[in-house]
């Protein structure tokens, strides 16, 4: 197992990650989601992060509100006061990622930034509320990652992107590639599966072993894959059904809570 270089790391695996606050058991990103999960007590919750036309930071998935909420429109372009008055499922609000880093000072959130306006208000708030070692920064854009880990420090626990993902798989077949992946990062966050094949494998997990990265899979959301996944030694997995991973995890002993 490697040794967690950073904070957000720091105890026993496998992690249990609530994705979006359990995204098939609850209305994803809403409050009472992600109270559900704490009062499962995980100790790991995944959201993302979008930002307003006016700086206010929001955990919130997609660009616009339409699939989720009861109004229209993209967030970059709305003011927050507009934002505020959608209802996700219809009566929920959307949550202020303020307010949700404040809630449970104990809980440690994997931040998806979805869009490059992200990092400045985002560095203001970290740096106003002290969660540097309570998060940890991911991104689908390797420009957004390379621009977290420059803006953030080494101190701000971050993940691998697409590129990296894509050198360690490469590495995991030959040594000659070790050299392409940096080494930064705390962690290699993969899907499940990529193309329609299985992306985690023995090799792929070793590799990243070596180089001191925990592998967490996304997004695992049926018992036989999650089991498949705990029996390869991944160290962390996302799911949108927390109840069925802890319940699981209960069962072979691996469960860790808060």
């Amino acid at each position: 197992m490697p040794v967690a270089r950073f904070a957000y790391l720091e105890g026993p695996t496998p992690l249990a990650m609530a994705h979006r606050g359990g995204a098939v058991e609850h209305l994803e990103n809403t409050m009472p989601a992600f109270e559900a999960c704490v009062k499962l007590r995980y100790r790991y919750i995944e959201t993302d992060v979008r930002v307003t036309a006016d700086g206010v930071l929001v955990a919130f998935h997609d660009s616009t509100l339409e699939r989720v909420t009861d109004r229209h429109g993209r967030l970059d372009q709305l003011p927050w006061a507009e934002v505020a008055r959608a209802r996700i499922g219809g009566r929920e609000p959307v949550v202020r990622l303020e307010e949700l880093l404040g809630a449970w000072p104990d809980v440690r959130f994997n931040l998806d930034i979805k869009a490059a306006g992200v990092l400045a208000p985002l560095v203001h708030l970290v740096r106003r509320s002290g969660v540097a070692d309570r998060i940890c920064l991911a991104s689908f854009s390797d420009a957004r990652v390379s621009a977290a880990r420059r803006v953030f420090g080494p101190r701000v626990c971050t993940a691998l992107g697409p590129r990296g993902v894509a050198a360690l798989r490469l590495s995991s077949y030959s040594p000659r590639a070790a050299g392409l992946v940096r080494l930064q990062a705390g962690c290699a966050q993969v899907p499940l599966q990529l193309g329609g094949r299985p992306l985690v494998d023995e090799r792929f997990i070793a590799a990243a072993h070596a180089r001191g990265l925990q592998v967490h899979v996304w997004t695992v959301d049926s018992e036989a894959d999650c089991t498949a996944m705990l029996d390869l030694g991944v160290d962390g997995v996302m799911t949108d059904r927390p109840s069925m991973l802890r319940d699981l995890l209960e069962q072979r002993g691996q469960w860790t809570p808060r």
